[in-house]
């Protein structure tokens, strides 16, 4: 799993830095729900987020590109907009 803002690596982890395994999530996850195959459990974020970054944290900007892959399924971009109501 990797993350970069406009070129800049941020993020790079894999499952093995995960604090609960895989196995652990999904065996917790169904005790509430049903899962299918295809279905997608969020479990966070590898190290390197831009507001834990000292002295001084990096927000996504508008115009930033952001490139995130993990692999297997492949990659993704994303531009950053500005929020309008």
């Amino acid at each position: 799993m990797w993350l970069d803002v406009d070129g800049h690596r941020y993020q790079n982890g894999s499952t093995k830095t995960m604090i609960f395994g895989v196995a652990n999530v999904v065996a917790y996850v169904s005790q509430f729900m049903s899962l299918q195959p295809g279905d997608i459990i969020s479990t966070g974020t590898p190290p390197g987020v831009g507001m834990g970054i000292k002295p001084n944290p990096v927000w996504l900007q508008p115009g930033n590109v952001m490139r995130l892959g993990i692999e297997g399924p492949g990659e993704q971009q994303q531009n950053v907009k500005a929020y309008s109501a």
